[in-house]
């Protein structure tokens, strides 16, 4: 038997199959650093102790995408190593904020399974959960990943595709009780546009671009211990479909979460992900933008210094987004690489 783990194929999962994930991480000021230098995030909450302190927090927190990252990270060899591509995610809350010196690990269940129509690949629905030293839920969410099957004629279980909801209602979302932010000031967070001068159905252009070099994508990867097989191995990839190894689909979403600092400031924290698309692959030598609407502001119980908005992100690769393109009849438009919709806490 070999020793060597070649990663789960599409018949080797199972409904209700519970995934313990190895190698649990202890995140540093060392992480954070680096991802700072990787996507350039300005938030002050991540970016200054002193300032976090100001409202509540022991020090500054990890970016949350960080802590999403590294999570999705630990589930890589046993749910994607062999996967085509990641498809989506549902029902995605982020539950308490991540520190230097927390030890990430994660648990996958399998809550859905169903075979393509090729019979050479089938989609795989998994809840995966976040859990500190502690034992507290940091990170809950579903995602769902195309995966190749290792014997186009292997017998697969019966096909059953999870209920999920369409968003996180606003009532779901966390927020620490002991956070305040009666008393933000703007010349130290960047914006001075708080939670009610948002309104629904605006649109904003985050005017700036960051172009993706090879190296940095592939540190990035690294960071977070994801072993995807289609970010690193170009000997392998060099014959595939595109000839060229696939940025990680994380990486964008950080790129564009940076990018809406011009123009979402003070959107501190991701409370919550309701769905997500990589609608089309990203590679080296890309510049990414993005363009934000808000689709939802919501009020948030027992809060008076802390609000919500649901915002729908749109990142494209080299073309700006003056056009605000999205959508259109029969899929995207050309260039829209990730449509992410999430909530943020933002100060009133």
């Amino acid at each position: 038997m070999s020793k060597t783990n070649s990663g789960n194929f599409f018949e080797d999962f199972r409904m209700g199959q519970v995934l313990e994930h190895a190698t649990p991480r202890t995140v540093t000021v060392g992480d954070a650093a680096l991802y700072q230098a990787l996507y350039g995030g300005r938030f002050a909450l991540q970016s200054s102790d002193e300032f976090a302190r100001a409202h509540g927090f022991p020090r500054a927190p990890l970016d949350d995408f960080l802590a999403f990252h590294v999570v999705f990270g630990k589930t890589v060899p046993d749910i994607s190593l062999n996967a085509v591509a990641n498809l989506g995610y549902a029902d995605c809350r982020f539950l308490a904020p991540v520190y230097p010196g927390d030890t990430l690990k994660a648990v996958s269940e399998v809550i859905g399974l169903k075979e393509n129509s090729n019979r050479e690949t089938g989609v795989v629905y998994v809840r995966s959960r976040g859990t500190n030293q502690k034992g507290m839920v940091v990170l809950d969410y579903v995602r769902w990943v195309m995966v190749r099957k290792r014997t186009v004629e292997a017998t697969t279980p019966d096909e059953h595709v999870p209920a999920l909801p369409k968003a996180v209602t606003a009532d779901r979302l966390a927020v620490a009780d002991n956070v305040k932010f009666t008393a933000l000031e703007s010349a130290l967070s960047g914006s001075r546009h708080l939670w009610g001068d948002y309104a629904p159905r605006e649109k904003i252009d985050h005017v700036d671009g960051i172009t993706i070099e090879e190296a940095e994508h592939m540190l990035a990867t690294r960071l977070y211990q994801n072993t995807a097989k289609v970010h690193f191995n170009q000997f392998t990839e060099g014959k595939g479909r595109f000839g060229r190894r696939l940025i990680y689909g994380g990486h964008v979403i950080s790129l564009a979460r940076s990018l809406s600092f011009n123009g979402l400031g003070n959107a501190f924290q991701i409370a919550a992900i309701n769905g997500g698309r990589h609608v089309a692959p990203c590679f080296a030598g890309n510049t990414v933008f993005a363009w934000s609407e808000i689709l939802e502001r919501a009020e948030l119980p027992g809060r008076t210094d802390l609000g919500a908005l649901r915002i729908r992100t749109i990142a494209t690769k080299d073309m700006p987004c003056t056009e605000f393109p999205g959508a259109v009849d029969k899929g995207y438009a050309d260039g829209v690489i990730l449509d992410l919709d999430y909530w943020v806490l933002i100060p009133r």
